[in-house]
């Protein structure tokens, strides 16, 4: 399984999202700080989920770490852009 395959179908079970896109932007950070040479290190998601209603940014990061778990370890960089599913 990808880690692509892997965080889409965790966020997936945890959050229920509206909306999931997973990219893998690790090609923009070739060679810099974090990169293990596995081109899987730099990750963006952007995610649309009725669970983030009422949350701050910090408690839907904070879920969203929470979802990864353990795949947090092996990932350098995440950035996200979440709302709720209303704002997709």
């Amino acid at each position: 399984m990808t880690m692509e395959t892997t965080i889409h179908e965790r966020l997936s079970r945890a959050l229920s999202p509206t909306a999931l896109e997973v990219r893998n932007e690790s090609g923009k950070h070739a060679g810099h700080a974090g990169d293990d040479g596995t081109g899987e290190s730099h990750w963006h998601v952007v995610i649309a989920s009725d669970a983030f209603a009422g949350k701050s940014r910090l408690a839907r990061h904070r879920m969203v770490h929470a979802a990864l778990g353990d795949v947090m370890q092996t990932i350098h960089a995440l950035s996200m852009d979440l709302s709720t599913g209303e704002a997709g």
